[in-house]
């Protein structure tokens, strides 16, 4: 799969889709946000059932309320509508893959 980008007018209807759904949540000057975004794209690549997507969260300032985004990158994990896991930070391409399990 692909990683998409979207908009915060399209989250809920992204997160509400069945299945599982991994949220990037960066921000453009985001140094480890960078580091990170190709380790997703190396995941995504390699998963059939789970949709992958970045949110700037710049730009979602609502979602980021929701959700207490403090520190950026956090990957928000939804499985049927749901958060499951939130991870703050940096993560390696195996804790990323253990997540979304």
């Amino acid at each position: 799969m692909e990683v998409k980008e979207i908009q915060e007018n399209d989250f809920k209807k992204v997160i509400n889709d069945n299945g599982k759904v991994l949220v990037d949540c960066y921000a453009t000057w985001c140094g480890p946000c960078k580091m990170l975004s190709p380790i997703i794209e190396q995941v995504a690549s390699t998963t059939d059932d789970v949709k992958f997507y970045k949110l700037d969260i710049d730009e979602a300032e609502e979602v980021a309320g929701e959700y207490e985004i403090m520190s950026i990158p956090t990957l928000l994990f939804f499985k049927d509508g749901k958060l499951e896991t939130t991870k703050v930070g940096f993560a390696p391409k195996e804790e990323i893959e253990e997540m979304i399990k």
